[in-house]
């Protein structure tokens, strides 16, 4: 690959399919496959990411927000669209873009029916949401009699699947209560089949439950991180790839004194004769304050830099003492060489607020 000129998040597409491909190999070969694209495909290209996916076969695409929705349909995605948290306020956008809600509480229930009687739709689909433990969205398992009380019989809208979502999956300390959320997941969904009378799609594991509890795996699965190269333990890290890499380049050099501060509020001041490099991103890139003075490291020609002084709106600085480079050589903030992962844990925080938080601004490459 080219070395970098500016600021850039390359998004690697081969990369994606590896880890496509990676997961699918865990599955049943009639199981489906969601790929969740919320929030820019994790910080990376949605449209970009989600047109590949769809060209692999990928099933089915979730985002959060119906707006994230309309994105894909006008990039050219064709396959059925669940908007995981919609709001009655999108409710017309919704349909005109045959996006799919899933419906997660009694109110929302009621509105939608009210809506989609009022627009005359037949059969429109909507994915049920069941809160078996995460105690975020979703239905309680009391609510199934009223839930068929409004949809058995309406031919305006029709159950497309009934889902819930792991909240520990990843946490080999939390195999009970994860086993505890199949359990009721299964009382609830076969409940709800026998009432319906008709068999819509079942999914619940997400990333690190298709990795964990593959039994589980109903009619379909979702995964977000994994597709981006991250499966919440090292040894699925070493199997999955990041599709993206953050880079940059060295501004200027500053040679600094010993006792010389540098940056806003002198919060570094050199202990002896320092090289310091500046580089053009900062906290309105995605690179917040809490990565600054001295707790995490980027990568110049191979070697660990550290970030010194505060990070600035703009700007952050390393300590280049003792590598060689110039102004204008490229910096890997992370990726493949330098896990966001790793890269997060510096800020106790995690990969995905990390890449996510990577600003519009920066330019998105395709490689």
């Amino acid at each position: 690959m080219a070395k970098a000129k500016e600021t850039v998040l390359e998004i690697n597409l081969n990369t994606l399919e590896h880890n496509y491909n990676y997961l699918r190999s865990k599955l049943m070969p009639n199981t489906m496959f969601m790929a969740v694209v919320k929030a820019f495909a994790y910080g990376s290209d949605a449209a970009k990411v989600a047109m590949k996916l769809q060209s692999l076969g990928a099933d089915y695409f979730a985002v959060a927000y119906v707006n994230e929705g309309v994105a894909l349909r006008k990039a050219g995605i064709t396959k059925p669209i669940l908007v995981l948290h919609p709001l009655s306020v999108n409710f017309n956008t919704l349909l005109k873009y045959c996006l799919e809600p899933s419906i997660y509480s009694l109110n929302l229930l009621n509105q939608f029916v009210i809506f989609a009687k009022k627009k005359g739709t037949q059969d429109y689909p909507v994915h049920l949401k069941f809160n078996t433990g995460l105690n975020r969205l979703g239905f309680k398992m009391e609510d199934t009699d009223t839930i068929i009380e409004k949809i058995k019989g309406n031919n305006h809208v029709k159950v497309a699947s009934i889902f819930s979502h792991l909240a520990a999956s990843e946490d080999t300390n939390e195999v009970k209560f994860t086993e505890s959320q199949i359990a009721t997941y299964e009382k609830i969904s076969a409940k709800l089949i026998e009432k319906l009378g008709y068999y819509p799609l079942r999914h619940l594991l997400n990333t690190s439950g298709i990795l964990n509890y593959i039994t589980s795996q109903y009619d379909m699965v979702r995964s977000g991180i994994g597709l981006y190269g991250f499966g919440n333990d090292p040894t699925y890290d070493k199997e999955l790839k990041p599709i993206a890499t953050l880079k940059t380049i060295i501004s200027q050099i500053h040679n600094l004194e010993p006792n010389e501060s540098l940056g806003y509020n002198r919060a570094f001041i050199s202990d002896t004769y320092r090289t310091t490099a500046t580089l053009p991103l900062g906290h309105a890139d995605g690179i917040g304050r809490q990565y600054g003075n001295g707790n995490t490291v980027v990568l110049v020609n191979g070697q660990k830099a550290t970030i010194v002084g505060n990070v600035c709106m703009d700007m952050i600085m390393i300590d280049v003492t003792g590598i060689a480079c110039k102004e204008g050589d490229e910096v890997i903030i992370f990726g493949p060489e330098l896990s966001a992962s790793e890269f997060a844990g510096t800020a106790n925080t995690i990969s995905y607020e990390l890449l996510t938080g990577v600003s519009q601004r920066v330019k998105r490459l395709i490689v």
